[in-house]
């Protein structure tokens, strides 16, 4: 039996299953997903848009409590995508993407 691979990312992932809104490169690409994990550096998510290795990507989501110091809050990530993985969860692709940064969106009220 092979030893297991060691870890490589650079914070903990949390298991998180949040809706995202998608724009890929210069808006060419716009779709939605569901997050699988998540973690200020990097996230896991669903889509049923095919988004290649590489692509530029913003990603609007609400952000757990575990990762906002209690307070769930809507933010805008940029991310880079690092892998996809094709037909996963019920034929979407999975794409892990690392974030370069993370802004925080005003709440509006409702």
């Amino acid at each position: 039996m092979s030893p297991p691979k060691p870890e490589r990312r650079a914070r903990r992932r949390i298991p998180a299953s949040v809706p995202v809104a998608i724009k890929a490169g210069a808006g060419a690409i716009h779709a939605s997903g569901q997050t699988r994990d998540l973690s200020t550096s990097g996230i896991f998510l669903y889509t049923d848009s095919e988004i290649g290795k590489g692509s530029e990507l913003e990603i609007v989501l609400v952000l757990p409590p575990e990762l906002t110091r209690g307070e769930k809050g809507w933010v805008c990530c940029r991310a880079s995508v690092v892998r996809v993985e094709k037909g996963g969860d019920g034929g979407a692709f999975g794409v892990a993407a690392s974030i370069k940064s993370i802004e925080m969106l005003p709440e509006i009220p409702g």
